[in-house]
């Protein structure tokens, strides 16, 4: 259960938020309705998230190999959950998703993908990236993509902390949810 209750989604001011909400992502997900406590702080998450998630140039399918890493490295099982579904649609195979937890061992990453990979280690674990992890990635993206990837983990990271500082979880009763 999360550490504080969920917000009252009928709270007063709040509903243009709320509608917002529910139009881009088809409902007030549990982190949302945590989020909406602070309105201005939900209303600038959504913001940064949608551009990560709707307006970037980097691939879906390596937007989504990379939240799932930063899922399976920080303990997030929600991040997971919601993630896991969105991942298999963009082209991520069910095989990548069952070993990205030693996905260094494995033969089912493009070179690619193991650029990637290991730069969202890097920054997920030790926050100072080594030159040549940034180098590899450099290799297959373009610099507007580089900066996508370094934002999509940083984001990430920010999602997954949050999620665990508070104990969110999908399971979790809420109040009242439009969508």
């Amino acid at each position: 259960m999360a550490r504080l209750p969920y917000a009252d989604l009928t709270a007063p001011g709040g509903q243009p938020l709320v509608d917002r909400i529910v139009r881009e992502r088809g409902s007030v997900l549990h982190l949302y309705q945590m989020l909406l406590h602070s309105p201005p702080v939900a209303e600038g998450w959504l913001g940064y998230l949608t551009a990560i998630r709707q307006q970037s140039s980097l691939s879906p399918a390596l937007r989504e190999l990379v939240i799932m890493r930063v899922a399976a490295i920080n303990g997030a099982p929600y991040e997971a959950e919601q993630h896991a579904p969105i991942a298999l649609k963009e082209g991520v195979t069910q095989g990548q998703l069952d070993d990205l937890a030693a996905w260094e061992g494995s033969s089912r990453y493009t070179p690619e993908q193991r650029a990637v990979l290991a730069l969202t280690d890097g920054m997920t674990r030790q926050v100072q990236v080594p030159a040549p992890a940034v180098a590899a990635v450099r290799a297959f993206l373009n610099d507007r993509e580089v900066v996508e990837l370094v934002a999509t983990v940083g984001a990430y990271n920010m999602v997954s902390r949050f999620l665990e500082a508070l104990d969110i979880h999908s399971k979790d009763e809420r109040a009242g949810s439009p969508g």
